[in-house]
């Protein structure tokens, strides 16, 4: 057997999803079918796609481009109410529905689509989009409204009473996972596990062995949430109760009915605005 190449992303949010692959026992055992390395979500995506990667956790806009991968079951990053992790910044006096213009974080195709979905659909139908690095105050000088994403969403967060203390400027910050829910009635989802269909072949693993390595990760990883929150406390300046409530009330890991459901809607959604060609119902591993 030839090890399977496996992007993965170095964010709080999939550390559950990482466990086994991240600790013992589990990482010595997995590494005999595993090579593992960190990028953005984009990257994830990227390396899949050009055949760089043979498993990713990619954001979900992708399959859209790429719908001969399959989707691994049962792991995902989603939201069924308040995200965190996604917020969209906004700058305007008068609110989002007069936005004109939004800096998009580069690290994610998905969150990107979501936002445009939701200009389109609900709140400014007008409103443009630019790429931007993850940098809250470049982005608000060049758009009336910042998407931030992973970890410096959180961090922005937290910064959030200390800017409105230096500058003196009250920003409105919105949570999309919560927006998205409360207009749609589904699931955020922001990424799932995906594989090359050929290098899962090559590999010589069975597919049944893959899916079960992935999701007695991700079971393994929701059972150490303290042990997570501890190691994490100490890379992140957010306190360990975000940490711990993000991990547990903010993130669902399930790609369940519930996440499905939404799934769909927000690939017809795309679809409809034009921010995504059509996309084929998922096939799964």
């Amino acid at each position: 057997m030839s090890l399977l190449r496996v992007a993965a992303i170095n964010f709080l949010n999939p550390a559950p999803l990482m466990w086994d692959f991240e600790h013992e026992p589990g990482k010595s055992r997995l590494a005999l079918r595993y090579s593992i390395h960190q990028t953005t979500p984009a990257g994830c995506a990227d390396e899949l796609m050009q055949g760089n990667a043979d498993i990713g956790l990619v954001p979900v806009a992708t399959y859209a481009f790429a719908p001969s991968m399959v989707v691994l079951p049962g792991c995902a990053i989603a939201s069924l109410g308040d995200i965190r992790s996604i917020i969209l910044v906004v700058r305007h006096p008068e609110g989002v529905n007069h936005v004109r213009s939004v800096a998009l974080d580069t690290s994610s195709r998905t969150s990107a689509t979501y936002t445009r979905i939701l200009f389109h659909k609900y709140w400014n139908a007008q409103t443009t989009f630019l790429s931007h690095a993850p940098d809250l105050e470049a982005m608000l000088q060049n758009a009336d409204a910042a998407l931030l994403i992973g970890d410096p969403a959180l961090l922005a967060l937290e910064d959030r009473i200390a800017r409105e203390q230096r500058t003196g400027e009250k920003l409105q910050y919105l949570d999309l996972g919560h927006e998205w829910h409360a207009l749609t009635g589904t699931a955020w989802v922001s990424a799932f596990w995906a594989a090359r269909p050929e290098g899962l072949q090559d590999s010589g693993i069975a597919a049944d062995a893959v899916v079960s390595d992935f999701q007695q990760s991700r079971d393994h990883g929701l059972e150490h949430i303290d042990d997570l929150v501890a190691e994490w406390s100490g890379r992140l300046a957010v306190p360990s109760a975000t940490i711990h409530e993000y991990l547990t009330r903010n993130i669902h890991y399930r790609l369940d009915d519930a996440s499905i459901e939404g799934l769909r809607l927000f690939y017809r959604y795309a679809a409809e605005c034009g921010a995504l060609p059509a996309t084929p119902d998922l096939r799964f591993l």
